[in-house]
Protein backbone atom coordinates (compact mmCIF):
# COMPACT_ATOMS: atom_id res chain seq x y z
CA UNK A 1 0.00 0.00 0.00
CA UNK A 2 2.55 2.61 0.80
CA UNK A 3 4.67 1.70 -2.80
CA UNK A 4 1.23 2.41 -4.62
CA UNK A 5 0.82 5.47 -2.21
CA UNK A 6 4.56 6.39 -3.09
CA UNK A 7 4.02 5.93 -6.80
CA UNK A 8 0.21 7.84 -6.80
CA UNK A 9 2.21 10.68 -5.13
CA UNK A 10 5.73 10.45 -7.91
CA UNK A 11 2.71 10.53 -10.84
CA UNK A 12 0.71 13.30 -9.35
CA UNK A 13 3.73 15.57 -8.72
CA UNK A 14 4.80 15.30 -12.27
CA UNK A 15 1.32 16.12 -13.66
CA UNK A 16 0.80 19.16 -11.74
CA UNK A 17 4.21 20.04 -12.16
CA UNK A 18 4.00 19.45 -15.81
CA UNK A 19 1.10 21.10 -16.69
CA UNK A 20 -0.08 23.42 -14.05
CA UNK A 21 2.16 26.03 -14.54
CA UNK A 22 2.59 30.02 -13.17
CA UNK A 23 2.08 32.26 -15.94
CA UNK A 24 5.39 33.06 -18.39
CA UNK A 25 7.30 35.69 -17.02
CA UNK A 26 7.79 39.19 -19.21
CA UNK A 27 11.39 38.01 -20.77
CA UNK A 28 10.80 34.07 -21.54
CA UNK A 29 10.42 33.34 -25.15
CA UNK A 30 10.23 29.99 -26.55
CA UNK A 31 12.33 28.83 -29.37
CA UNK A 32 10.58 30.17 -32.69
CA UNK A 33 12.75 27.86 -35.29
CA UNK A 34 11.30 25.75 -37.99
CA UNK A 35 11.65 22.02 -37.37
CA UNK A 36 11.04 19.78 -39.97
CA UNK A 37 7.88 18.00 -39.41
CA UNK A 38 7.09 16.82 -43.18
CA UNK A 39 6.76 13.49 -41.80
CA UNK A 40 4.50 11.35 -39.39
CA UNK A 41 7.79 9.74 -37.96
CA UNK A 42 9.28 13.12 -37.34
CA UNK A 43 6.73 14.74 -35.39
CA UNK A 44 6.60 11.88 -33.21
CA UNK A 45 10.36 11.49 -32.79
CA UNK A 46 10.46 15.76 -32.01
CA UNK A 47 7.23 15.38 -29.64
CA UNK A 48 9.31 12.59 -27.41
CA UNK A 49 12.42 14.96 -27.74
CA UNK A 50 10.31 17.48 -26.84
CA UNK A 51 8.23 15.63 -23.84
CA UNK A 52 11.26 13.63 -22.53
CA UNK A 53 14.63 15.48 -23.18
CA UNK A 54 13.36 19.41 -22.77
CA UNK A 55 13.53 20.54 -26.52
CA UNK A 56 11.81 23.89 -26.97
CA UNK A 57 11.98 24.41 -30.57
CA UNK A 58 9.02 24.09 -32.78
CA UNK A 59 6.83 23.55 -29.83
CA UNK A 60 4.17 26.23 -31.87
CA UNK A 61 4.65 24.02 -34.87
CA UNK A 62 4.17 20.91 -33.44
CA UNK A 63 0.83 21.40 -31.68
CA UNK A 64 -2.53 22.07 -34.06
CA UNK A 65 -4.67 24.30 -33.05
CA UNK A 66 -6.96 22.47 -31.69
CA UNK A 67 -4.71 19.84 -29.65
CA UNK A 68 -6.11 19.18 -26.10
CA UNK A 69 -4.24 16.80 -23.65
CA UNK A 70 -6.27 14.41 -21.07
CA UNK A 71 -4.50 13.39 -17.94
CA UNK A 72 -6.04 10.14 -16.29
CA UNK A 73 -5.05 9.79 -12.75
CA UNK A 74 -7.26 9.67 -9.86
CA UNK A 75 -9.26 12.51 -11.74
CA UNK A 76 -9.09 13.12 -15.61
CA UNK A 77 -7.95 16.52 -16.11
CA UNK A 78 -7.54 18.42 -19.12
CA UNK A 79 -5.09 21.16 -20.65
CA UNK A 80 -5.49 22.99 -23.91
CA UNK A 81 -2.40 23.83 -26.47
CA UNK A 82 -1.36 26.58 -24.36
CA UNK A 83 -0.94 25.64 -21.31
CA UNK A 84 1.01 22.53 -22.39
CA UNK A 85 2.62 24.79 -24.37
CA UNK A 86 4.05 27.06 -21.86
CA UNK A 87 4.69 24.08 -19.70
CA UNK A 88 6.89 22.82 -22.07
CA UNK A 89 8.50 26.11 -22.21
CA UNK A 90 9.65 26.23 -18.68
CA UNK A 91 10.83 22.60 -18.71
CA UNK A 92 13.53 23.87 -21.36
CA UNK A 93 16.28 21.56 -20.88
CA UNK A 94 14.77 19.23 -18.34
CA UNK A 95 15.91 15.56 -19.04
CA UNK A 96 13.46 13.03 -17.97
CA UNK A 97 15.60 9.18 -16.60
CA UNK A 98 12.73 7.22 -17.78
CA UNK A 99 12.96 4.38 -20.65
CA UNK A 100 10.87 5.39 -24.11
CA UNK A 101 8.99 2.72 -25.52
CA UNK A 102 7.22 3.46 -28.79
CA UNK A 103 4.24 1.07 -30.44
CA UNK A 104 2.71 2.81 -34.11
CA UNK A 105 -1.37 2.20 -33.08
CA UNK A 106 -2.61 2.73 -37.05
CA UNK A 107 -0.62 4.37 -39.24
CA UNK A 108 -2.39 6.15 -42.79
CA UNK A 109 -1.97 8.92 -45.12
CA UNK A 110 -3.16 12.02 -42.88
CA UNK A 111 -3.24 10.62 -39.62
CA UNK A 112 -1.39 8.59 -36.88
CA UNK A 113 -2.04 6.68 -33.75
CA UNK A 114 0.82 6.19 -31.37
CA UNK A 115 1.64 4.38 -27.85
CA UNK A 116 4.30 6.05 -26.02
CA UNK A 117 5.34 4.14 -22.62
CA UNK A 118 7.61 6.37 -20.47
CA UNK A 119 9.18 4.11 -17.64
CA UNK A 120 10.51 4.91 -14.58
CA UNK A 121 11.99 3.43 -11.78
CA UNK A 122 8.89 3.63 -9.75
CA UNK A 123 6.36 4.07 -12.17
CA UNK A 124 5.12 4.19 -15.47
CA UNK A 125 3.06 6.39 -17.70
CA UNK A 126 1.40 5.73 -21.11
CA UNK A 127 0.84 8.63 -23.51
CA UNK A 128 -1.63 7.71 -26.37
CA UNK A 129 -0.47 10.05 -29.02
CA UNK A 130 -2.50 11.42 -32.31
CA UNK A 131 -0.93 13.00 -35.08
CA UNK A 132 -2.88 14.33 -37.76
CA UNK A 133 -1.44 15.91 -41.22
CA UNK A 134 -1.85 19.14 -42.05
CA UNK A 135 -1.18 20.80 -45.57
CA UNK A 136 2.67 19.57 -46.09
CA UNK A 137 3.33 18.95 -41.95
CA UNK A 138 2.05 16.52 -39.15
CA UNK A 139 1.19 18.14 -35.97
CA UNK A 140 0.43 16.36 -32.45
CA UNK A 141 -3.73 16.68 -32.18
CA UNK A 142 -4.54 14.61 -29.04
CA UNK A 143 -2.69 13.59 -25.87
CA UNK A 144 -4.09 10.80 -23.37
CA UNK A 145 -1.97 10.05 -20.09
CA UNK A 146 -2.36 7.63 -18.24
CA UNK A 147 -0.23 6.20 -15.01
CA UNK A 148 0.62 3.15 -13.81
Amino acid sequence: MKTFLKTFAAAALISVSTFVMAAEGPGSKSDKSNVNLSTADFALDHYITVTTKGESAGLEQLFAEDFSQKIRAANVQTYGRKVVIKSLEKQKGEILNCKVNIKIVEKSADYMIAKIALNFDNFSMTDLVTLVREGNNWKVSKSINSYK
